[in-house]
């Protein structure tokens, strides 16, 4: 299911809803303007926030959500944003629209075609995500159009054959490489480090060794989950719900079809219609008279490809037929009941329901759980709003402590310690790892008089007030506790560069020798086949220049040591692999036709006179999480 939602809710284009492209009217939240309508703060963290569940749900642990804490990331949506509204503009402006019919192929197609689709399910699926049909028919629509318009620019993209095959020989190269190593380890007993550079690097990197300012601190969350355990609600708001919403417990009735076709041509003749219509009506005789062999009947004498079925027209909705009057009669069939002939466009069509679930109330018993949670929900929502209110007052008027806001509003104290100025990967969500209320918390008020914070919004419908209990400064270590650390970091600074300058004489003396003494055995490398080349020296091989060979390359290898490598025969490989060749034209193509795309969008922003009226970054992911 939850697959499905995001194939159905987070479209590639779509980051957030767009109702209209007018209407909307300037105001403080305006972040930028595309095509003469704002888009708003608002918007923008709605964008942030799906964005953020849709990562959360595709990397499920492995998710942290202070990786996408940076203005890298905030302007990436912002750019998307103003992308798709550009190209939502041309959208409009080209008058491209998406039919009923196809729409609802794109629906039923989600589900694995028209025989598979339940109703219930869809709107289960929607409304768990606030949504409705209509909301989704508008919002599909939308993306379908989006995509249409995206297609026909992406698809102009190829790569030419003579690019392709440059680049595809450039991949599948092969040099033969011998290598020298001159391993760090080597040179470490050439080292002597004395307590003087043992100083000089504690004094140069000094950040290296402070700890930094940390904090023990109290603080008091208000969020739903507060407020929703201060909520009751009776049997009687229970009841009294459930008989004022009778639509909400009722699933509604379901009818599967099937039909026999006798077709007609456009056009036909008032003969070829009689005709048509008399044996229609007696294929209706039949089947009435052994309405079991319905299907049977239908896949000797229906013609429409829906007799290898057995004429199945699949569950029976607002629209799925070809034309309203066979709706109709199908909506008053019983079930195996056989309808007269119905004419449409395609012929006569003999109609049976061969399947139907009447509408069906869910008791009482069987929904108050969930009225409960929806009227709990209903209520908190407004109580939340005035508690909220007597949260910020309160935390504010008595500033010396949390405690007469936790016992007027029922709230319990937390503490948490080694809190510093910054949030802490290792805390995660937790509602103080914030960077708005660690800002609050560390001004020079709050540290130097332990004042409460001013109330703040951490995230939708969460409030935070702490303050500092006890606070430690920034230090340094002492170098006494450090210097067993610098000494080997210090060792393997010097071998290192004992390592580069005996390597550099190594290269040097290759060069001027052309020969191969001193190196291992030949090997033949490749991008894709390193044979154990270590991944830094493989680069440097490869983009060497080999127009005279042997050719020699010199490689600082980061805490390994150095390498010389002897380059002495490049070749292509003796069996072209056509499948790889095909595979990278494609990707060829599919960049370019990227960039296509890029340089579409970016007329379409130019056209549209997009304009930024206000920073982003001062909203952080944090603030508006879920």
């Amino acid at each position: 299911m939850q697959i499905l939602l995001a194939i159905i809710i987070v479209p590639s284009f779509a980051l957030v809803g767009l109702e209209s492209y007018k209407g909307f009217g300037d105001d403080a939240t305006t972040i930028a303007k595309v095509g003469g309508q704002p888009l708003t703060q608002q918007e923008f963290d709605n964008a942030l926030r799906n964005q953020l569940d849709s990562y959360r749900q595709r990397m499920g642990a492995q998710f942290d959500q202070k990786m996408f804490d940076t203005p890298e990331f905030k302007q990436n949506i912002l750019d998307q944003l103003i992308a798709e509204r550009a190209i939502g503009a041309e959208v409009i402006r080209s008058n491209l629209t998406i039919s009923d019919p196809q729409l609802q192929r794109a629906i039923m197609d989600l589900f694995g075609g028209a025989a598979n689709f339940d109703m219930e399910r869809y709107k289960a699926i929607l409304a768990s995500q606030g949504l409705t049909p209509a909301m989704n028919d508008a919002r599909m629509r939308r993306d379908m159009a989006l995509q249409q318009l995206g297609g026909a620019v992406q698809n102009t993209g190829f790569a030419p054959r003579t690019v392709a095959t440059t680049l595809s020989n450039i991949g599948s190269q092969e040099r033969e490489v011998q290598e020298l190593m001159l391993p760090i380890t080597d040179f470490v007993p050439q080292v002597k480090v004395t307590d003087a550079m043992v100083k000089a690097f504690y004094d140069k990197n000094s950040k290296f060794f402070e700890i930094p300012e940390q904090a023990k601190i109290e603080y008091v969350v208000l969020n739903n989950e507060a407020v929703l355990s201060q909520v009751k609600v009776t049997d009687a708001d229970i009841a009294k719900y459930y008989e004022a919403n009778p639509a909400a417990f009722t699933t509604p009735e379901t009818r599967r079809a099937a039909h026999i076709l006798v077709a007609l041509k456009k056009g036909a003749s008032a003969a070829d219609v009689a005709a048509a219509k008399a044996k229609a009506v007696a294929i209706a005789a039949e089947v009435r008279k052994a309405p079991a062999d319905f299907a049977k009947i239908a896949k000797a004498k229906s013609e429409d490809p829906s007799s290898e079925e057995g004429g199945d027209l699949g569950l029976v909705t607002k629209g799925s037929l070809p034309a309203p009057a066979l709706e109709a009669v199908v909506m008053k069939l019983k079930q195996g009941e056989i309808s007269d002939p119905v004419q449409s466009d395609y012929g006569f069509h003999v109609l049976t329901v061969t399947e139907l679930k009447p509408a069906v109330v869910k008791p009482l018993d069987s929904v108050k759980t969930e009225v409960a949670e929806a009227l709990k929900t209903a209520q908190a929502s407004k109580k939340y709003s005035e508690m909220a209110e007597a949260f910020t007052n309160t935390v504010y008027e008595q500033s010396d402590s949390l405690k007469p806001a936790a016992d007027k509003l029922g709230l319990k104290i937390e503490t948490a310690s080694n809190i510093s100025r910054t949030p802490s990967p290792q805390a995660g969500p937790a509602p103080y790892n914030n960077a708005k209320f660690l800002t609050a918390l560390f001004s020079n008020d709050s540290i130097t008089k332990k004042t409460n914070t001013e109330a703040i919004e951490v995230a939708p419908s969460t409030l935070v007030a702490g303050r500092i209990v006890e606070f430690k400064p920034a230090t340094k270590r002492p170098l006494a506790e450090v210097d067993a650390a610098i000494r080997q970091r210090v060792t393997m600074e010097e071998a290192s560069k004992l390592a580069m300058k005996a390597g550099a004489e190594k290269l040097a003396a290759a060069r001027k020798a052309g020969d191969a003494t001193g190196f291992g055995p030949a090997k033949l490398v490749s991008r894709s086949k390193p044979e154990g080349l270590n991944g830094v020296a493989l680069q440097d091989v490869m983009k060497a220049d080999t127009s005279k060979l042997p050719a020699y390359v010199g490689v600082e290898l980061p805490g390994m040591g150095y390498g010389v490598y002897r380059i002495g025969k490049v070749q292509q490989p003796a069996e072209q692999d056509a499948e790889r060749r095909k595979q990278e034209a494609e990707q060829i193509g599919t960049i370019l036709a990227q960039q296509e795309m890029y340089e579409y969008i970016e007329l379409l922003k130019q056209r549209a006179k997009v304009k930024i009226l206000k920073p982003i970054t001062t909203t952080t992911v944090t603030e508006v999480k879920e």
